[in-house]
């Protein structure tokens, strides 16, 4: 198996590149462009919650950086945070269509 094809099977190497991809919606989200006020207002609430729970996950992982070594901290930098902040700049976005939506139909 090449290394390219080991990414597109490892659990891990796929949900990171799912979390960063702006243009992914979630599963049974539809198109902003052609939704309802009842729809929007839906995706706008999850965007949301999902939003507001990666930027708690990305305030404690650095409260706990804040307590290791500079090796641990620096290891987390380069693995950990990418991932968490791609996620949620992810969620911000998608957030702005639907709240852009919302706007639109009101």
């Amino acid at each position: 198996m090449k290394l390219s094809d080991e990414h597109h099977t490892r659990p891990d190497m796929v949900a990171a590149a799912r979390g960063g991809d702006v243009s992914r919606a979630m599963d049974g989200e539809g198109d902003p462009k052609s939704a309802s006020m009842e729809q929007a207002l839906y995706w706008r609430q999850i965007y949301r919650e999902i939003l507001a729970m990666e930027e708690k996950v990305l305030e404690r992982i650095q409260a706990l950086m804040a307590k290791q070594s500079p090796q641990v901290r620096r290891e987390v930098e380069l693995t950990n945070v990418p991932v968490v902040a791609a996620q949620a700049e992810r969620f911000r976005q998608r957030l702005g269509f639907w709240a852009a939506r919302v706007r639109e139909l009101e």
